[in-house]
């Protein structure tokens, strides 16, 4: 299959084919990583966002009553100097 690299806007970029896409299971606005492997343009769909997961993580730790601060146990040495 070809495809063609296309003038979109200010840049330049490709469509990728509804048939390719389904095979993937890709929708739009979906987004994947992209690599350069031996020069090849490797695509491949991300594993998720750089946050994804955190929220239940968090509950989880409050569940947990893990979760006091733990701001003083890292003070400075001079933080009794600090004028405000």
């Amino acid at each position: 299959m070809r495809t063609a690299i296309r003038r979109m806007g200010n840049s330049n970029g490709l469509i990728l084919p509804k048939p390719v896409l389904a095979q993937l299971g890709l929708h739009p606005g979906d987004t994947l990583d992209l690599s350069l492997e031996e020069g090849r343009l490797v695509l491949v769909p991300s594993a998720g966002g750089p946050r994804e997961g955190w929220a239940e993580a968090a509950r989880q730790i409050a569940a947990a009553g893990d979760d006091a601060l733990v701001w003083p146990d890292f003070a400075n040495a001079e933080d009794a100097e600090l004028q405000w």
